[in-house]
Order: C-alpha cells, then sequence, then structure tokens
C-alpha cells in the first residue's frame, strides 16, 4: 500500500504537531556527530518533529543539525523536557535549553517525570516541595514568556493528570508516555482525549521486543512494509504521535511512511496485549523495590497499576 501523507495533529495550544517525529533518546546520554547526522538526515527526508530533553545531553547536538540543514527554524518542532533535577529552577532550566538548542523558544516543553528529584538523585515525595502541582505553575508562567509555545507532561497517569487538572490553569497540550501494542494504554488515551490532552507514545516500536511476533508480521506482510511501520502506522490511526528513533538513513525513510491499517489489523494490535505474556512495559526503569517503583516513587504514587517488574497485571491496562 502506497504511504500516506504524514498527519498532524492540532494541539489545545493551538500548535500544529506533526505525526511523527524523531527521537533523540540515544540510550546513553550526550552530545555527538551521530546525534548530529541522524537529526540531518531525519529532516532531509522530511521529518518536522525533533524530539529531545535536557536528560538526553543532547541538545547542542540538536541545535547544530539544524542550524546546518536548510530548513527555516519556523517550519521545525522541537521538544525538550525539564530534568526532575530542574523542577525548582524551570525558568532557568528552560534558558539553558534554549541557548544549547539555539533557538529563542521551543514548540513544546515538557515535564519529564512528576516527581522532583534532588540533586544526589533523591525523590522528594508527592506532598513536599515543589510539587508537580508548583512546578507545572512556574511552566505556565513560560507560556506568557512565549518561551514555550505550548506546555505538556511526560509519564503522567490518570491519577497524576486528574491531580493536575484540578489546580491547572493551562491544560497540558501534551502527554508523553511508553505506548505500544504491548502496553497500548487504552485507558490512558481515552482520559487524555476526554480532557483535551494529545498523547504521544515513546518507545512505540516496543525496542522491537515483539516487532517479529506473527500478529504484526502478518499484517506487515500483507502490506508489504516493515514491522516497524506496522507499529507506528496503528499508534498515528488511533490518534496519538510516535517518536521512533534509529540512527539508519533507511529505517529513518520508513518510519516517515505510515500506512493506512484496516479496522481489522487495528483492532488485532489493540489487543495484542492481552496475548500471553505480551501485556508489559519494555523499558528498564522499573524496580521492585517496595512493591514497584520507578524513580523514587511507587507505582501507586505514580498512578501505575503495574505488577513486579514493570509487568502488567493480565487483562489489566496500566495508567502510565
Amino acid at each position: 500500500m502506497a504511504a500516506n501523507r504524514i498527519p498532524s495533529y492540532v494541539l489545545n495550544s493551538g500548535s500544529t504537531m506533526p505525526a511523527v517525529g524523531i527521537g533523540c533518546w540515544m540510550g546513553r546520554s550526550g552530545d555527538g556527530e551521530h546525534v548530529v547526522q541522524m537529526v540531518k538526515n531525519a529532516l532531509l527526508l522530511g521529518y518536522r518533529h525533533i524530539d529531545t530533553a535536557s536528560n538526553y545531553g543532547d541538545e547542542e547536538s540538536v541545535g547544530q543539525a539544524i542550524r546546518q540543514s536548510s530548513i527555516m527554524r519556523s517550519e521545525i518542532f522541537i521538544t525538550t523536557k525539564l530534568a526532575s533535577e530542574d523542577h525548582g529552577r524551570v525558568s532557568d532550566a528552560l534558558n539553558k535549553s534554549l541557548e544549547k538548542l539555539g533557538t529563542n523558544y521551543v514548540d513544546l516543553f515538557l515535564m519529564h517525570w512528576p516527581q522532583a528529584l534532588l540533586e544526589n538523585g533523591d525523590a522528594l515525595q508527592p506532598d513536599e516541595n515543589p510539587t508537580y502541582i508548583d512546578t507545572w505553575k512556574d511552566m505556565e508562567q513560560l507560556v506568557k514568556s512565549g518561551k514555550a509555545r505550548s506546555i505538556g507532561v511526560s509519564n503522567f497517569s490518570v491519577k497524576t493528570l486528574t491531580h493536575l487538572l484540578s489546580h491547572a490553569d493551562i491544560v497540558p497540550a501534551v502527554n508523553q508516555v511508553e505506548a505500544h501494542p504491548c502496553l497500548p494504554q487504552h485507558g490512558l488515551l481515552k482520559f487524555c482525549q476526554n480532557n483535551g490532552i494529545h498523547l504521544t507514545a515513546y518507545s512505540p516500536v516496543g525496542k522491537n521486543k515483539f516487532a517479529s511476533h506473527e500478529v504484526v508480521m502478518s499484517i506487515a506482510q500483507h502490506h508489504d512494509v516493515t514491522a516497524a511501520q506496522v507499529l507506528l502506522s496503528w499508534g498515528v490511526q488511533r490518534g496519538t504521535s510516535v517518536i521512533p528513533k534509529t540512527e539508519t538513513a533507511q529505517r529513518l525513510s520508513e518510519n516517515i511512511s505510515i500506512i493506512g491499517l484496516t479496522s481489522l489489523e487495528m483492532r488485532d494490535l489493540d489487543v495484542f496485549h492481552q496475548l500471553p505474556g505480551m501485556h508489559h512495559s519494555v523499558c528498564g526503569f522499573h524496580s521492585l523495590l517496595h512493591g514497584g517503583s520507578c524513580f523514587g516513587w511507587t507505582y501507586d504514587q505514580l498512578g501505575w497499576n503495574m505488577s513486579s517488574g514493570g509487568i502488567a497485571k493480565e487483562n489489566e491496562d496500566p495508567l502510565i
């Protein structure tokens, strides 16, 4: 099937976000020529959505790639994120990111995690200041300054979003979470849609941990595309944006080529997580301590319905 034109989503802020972006977390923190080259190749192929973060350590490389390209800044949607260590210095943190990126604004600024961390890596508890409500109030000021066209959150659940919305003057434009057929986040997606929040999926191809499954491969063979294209197309067709990462030029080209899936194919992927052993996270930041935790907060505090090791309870949808 021929590739469709890449759609965009209009956020509640009025900004337009391309449905497919290039993720810049390389599995290791730090700038490098490999990041510059990846982003330059992505822009050359037609990507206009770049996702990075302060903690990725590669904002300077992203900015360098943009400057070396022939693409006008106004045509590129840049997302970066507030590190958990910077919850008490939101404005200064964004200014540093802007300096590294070489731009005077970002299109989207996300609170990377709800928990604030001390410099030694210890997490403040949900009722300790700055809470994520305090941090969000500081982020709202950035919209007024024009330095962030839109603001949002990442790794928020229905529980934490509900609490945030009860205090927010600005509804988050985006919630970025892990989402793929093994962890579809159906409940969270519906909640976000009902509240005007767009959902962005990171790890949208599940780090290739289930791409070779017969369900996925059958759909890929039917359309003569890759498994990654099937998974990314599922993500876009259900109304989320996706931010895959790859340094390979061919895969960069394939990943931006979204196809149309049939209603039956969509259903097969919607229920994929119900297959034995398939309902789980693919990320490594889960801990078995205290019945499950992540960066100093328990799953209960985060609002995640997860069992040990980040494996979802059978037939339940985790609220990441």
